[in-house]
């Protein structure tokens, strides 16, 4: 974990840079920590980016207390799981760090409302579309299993259409990374589910 080590102090630094008391925790990847547009989007929710690069669920946990040890947040965002699979983790894998995650958010904040974000498509690993279904799957079941202050947001059936197929829109040159497109559908879903769960 060693190569995330800029990024967390990053993190750990920005947070002096704050001009209020964070309510709404997003937390995870590149997808998280690209988005340009992230403060205005959701100014409402007082939100803080803990998003950082290449980052995989394990690292998320591997490096929640150290990230998280300044906040005492309303609700909690996670995006993460894309890059396991990309590296090469399998589908129960990710979903172990799901659960460790799971863990780590009620120890340290108690039963806030949490969302996990679906993986998403992209061009560039579609050929592990399946893959990330199963992913995708695995921790929906265990959410609603919980039936507790856990919400599962479904961005993946969002971004292709009704044959199937990836919405290239969504997506930049690169075929991983989102677009402003991809960004605002992105905050149109996840705004709803909030609105709809605290």
């Amino acid at each position: 974990m060693i190569w995330y080590e800029d990024e967390i102090r990053r993190l750990e630094k920005d947070v002096s840079n704050l001009q209020y008391e964070p309510e709404t925790i997003f937390y995870g990847s590149s997808s998280i920590r690209l988005w340009t547009s992230f403060y205005e989007d959701f100014n409402q929710l007082k939100p803080v980016n803990l998003g950082f690069g290449g980052s995989t669920l394990a690292a998320c946990v591997w490096f929640f207390e150290r990230v998280m040890k300044y906040y005492h947040p309303k609700r909690f965002i996670i995006y993460a799981g894309d890059n396991d699979l990309g590296d090469g983790r399998h589908p129960e894998e990710v979903f172990i760090f799901f659960q460790q995650l799971v863990v780590k958010i009620s120890k340290q904040f108690g039963n806030i409302p949490c969302y996990f974000v679906s993986l998403k498509p992209s061009i560039s690993r579609w050929h592990m579309a399946d893959r990330f279904k199963y992913t995708n799957n695995l921790i929906e079941t265990e959410i609603i299993c919980y039936n507790n202050n856990w919400h599962f947001i479904n961005i993946f059936k969002e971004m292709i259409d009704e044959a199937g197929h990836l919405k290239s829109e969504y997506l930049v040159g690169d075929g991983l990374h989102l677009s402003e497109s991809g960004y605002r559908l992105w905050k149109d879903i996840i705004s709803k589910q909030i609105a709809i769960n605290g």
